[in-house]
C-alpha cells in the first residue's frame, strides 16, 4: 500500500496553510485525521470543491434546536441545566424549555442523515442561536462556574459550524457567527488558562480557534463586500501565531491600505520583536493593545519573560553588579512583588535592598507546574476594566 501516515504534531504554521479559494477546510482535514481527534470530523460531511450546489440541504428549523432532538434528549435525560424548563429540574424526568435548549454537536454516525432539513437551522437562526449564547449564557452573571458555561457554549458552537459546513454557509451572516465564535475562543483561552486539563484543554481549544480563524479569513479573501472588521481579525491572528511563517506571509499579502493600519503595524513590530528576541521591545508594545488583543497574545508572555531573564542574567553577570527592582518590574510590565517571585522562579537572586543580583550560572528552568501563568496576567486584566463579555465577544469594546 503506498497510504502514508500522516504526523500526529500540527504546528500553528501548517494550520495555517489554508489559501484562498476554500481549500482550507480539506486541508485541515487531512491533518486532523493525523491528530486522531475525532471531535473535530464534522467537516467530511461536505468538502468545498465539491459541485453541484443544486443539491445542498437548506435548513428550515426556526428554533435554536429541532423539536425531534428535544423530545429524544427528554426522554433520554440528557438535557443540560441550562436547558431545563422553570420548576421542572427535580422531576424524574425534567423537561427542556423550548426557547433555551440548543442544538447539542453530534458526530456523524452511519445511517444518521445529517442532511434533513427538518434538522437544519437556516443561518438567520444559527447567528440568532450564537447571539443567545453569548448574551444569555456565556456573559450571564448568574450562571457559574465559568468553566461549564465555556464547556457548554462551546459545543453548542460546533453544532453551528456543523449546520453551517452541511449548508455551505456563506455572506454576511456567517463572517458575523465566524467573528464572535473567534473572539469568545480567544477570551476563554485567556481567561480558563491554567484550569485542570478535565475541565478546560487549551489544545482542543486552540485547534477549534485556529480552524474558525482560517475559515473566516478565507472568507475575507474570497467574499466581495464590506469587511469592517477584517483589520481586527487580521491582528488577532497574528498576534495570536506570533513567529508563524505562514501568519506573517499572510499579513505581508493584504492589500496596502489593510496591511498600513495601526493594529496591523503594531501586530508586525510585536512580530518582529518577537523574531528576534527583543523581550524588552514585545513588551513595550504590548502596552498599546487593546483587551482581546492582549488576550491573543497573552500566552506568549511566559516565553518573553523568560528570555528578558536568561539575556540580562548574562548581560548584568557580575559579583558587583545591582539592577534595580523597581526597574526590573517595569519592563517586565509586572508590580514588584510578583518581579520578585518571578525571579525566584528562575532562580535570580533578589536582595533585602530591592536590587536584583543577576548571574547567568545561577539561572535555572522551573520545575514544570511551578510557574504559574494566572499570577502574571496583570499586563491584560488592566485592560479588561468595565469591558463586560458580551461587549467583548460581540465586537463593541
Amino acid at each position: 500500500m503506498n497510504s502514508r501516515r500522516a504526523p500526529r504534531y500540527i504546528s500553528h504554521s501548517q494550520r495555517w496553510g489554508a489559501s484562498a479559494g476554500g481549500e482550507w477546510r480539506q486541508r485541515n482535514l487531512e491533518q486532523w485525521r493525523g491528530q486522531g481527534k475525532p471531535q473535530v470530523r464534522e467537516v467530511e460531511e461536505v468538502r468545498p470543491g465539491q459541485q453541484g450546489k443544486e443539491n445542498v440541504p437548506k435548513g428550515i428549523c426556526q428554533s435554536m434546536c429541532p423539536a425531534r432532538e428535544l423530545q429524544e434528549r427528554e426522554s433520554q435525560n440528557r438535557l443540560h441545566r441550562f436547558e431545563i424548563l422553570a420548576g421542572t429540574a427535580r422531576d424524574r424526568r425534567p423537561r427542556g424549555d423550548a426557547l433555551r435548549a440548543v442544538k447539542e454537536y453530534s458526530r456523524p454516525a452511519a445511517g444518521k442523515d445529517a442532511t434533513n432539513p427538518t434538522e437544519l437551522r437556516p443561518p438567520a437562526v444559527l447567528l440568532k442561536t450564537v447571539c443567545y449564547l453569548i448574551d444569555d449564557i456565556a456573559a450571564s452573571p448568574r450562571l457559574h462556574p465559568w468553566t461549564e458555561v465555556y464547556s457548554f457554549v462551546f459545543d453548542r458552537l460546533r453544532g453551528v459550524k456543523q449546520d453551517m459546513i452541511i449548508q455551505r454557509v456563506s455572506g454576511s451572516d456567517c463572517v458575523a457567527i465566524l467573528e464572535r465564535t473567534v473572539r469568545f475562543l480567544i477570551y476563554a483561552s485567556y481567561r480558563l488558562c491554567g484550569e485542570p486539563l478535565r475541565l478546560y484543554d487549551p489544545r482542543i481549544n486552540d485547534t477549534h480557534l485556529q480552524e474558525n480563524l482560517s475559515w473566516l479569513l478565507d472568507c475575507y479573501a474570497s467574499e466581495t463586500g464590506p469587511h469592517p472588521n477584517q483589520e481586527e481579525f487580521e491582528t488577532l491572528g497574528l498576534l495570536y501565531n506570533l513567529g508563524s511563517t505562514r501568519a506573517i506571509q499572510h499579513v505581508i499579502e493584504l492589500p496596502e491600505r489593510l496591511r498600513s493600519t495601526p493594529a496591523i503595524t503594531l501586530a508586525l513590530s510585536i512580530n518582529q520583536a518577537f523574531l528576534e528576541r527583543n523581550p524588552v521591545r514585545l513588551l513595550r508594545f504590548a502596552k498599546k493593545l487593546n483587551f482581546l488583543q492582549s488576550c491573543a497574545l497573552h500566552r506568549h508572555l511566559v516565553t518573553c519573560r523568560r528570555d528578558l531573564l536568561l539575556i540580562y542574567s548574562h548581560g548584568y553577570s557580575s559579583r558587583n553588579c545591582r539592577f534595580p527592582l523597581d526597574r526590573l518590574s517595569q519592563l517586565l510590565a509586572l508590580d514588584a512583588s510578583l518581579t520578585a517571585q518571578l525571579c525566584q522562579v528562575y532562580g535570580v537572586e533578589v536582595n533585602q535592598d530591592n536590587h536584583v543580583v543577576f548571574s547567568k550560572a545561577a539561572f535555572t528552568e522551573p520545575e514544570q507546574g511551578k510557574l504559574h501563568c494566572t499570577l502574571y496576567h496583570n499586563i491584560v486584566a488592566e485592560k479588561q476594566k468595565d469591558l463586560t463579555i458580551g461587549n467583548i465577544i460581540h465586537g463593541c469594546a
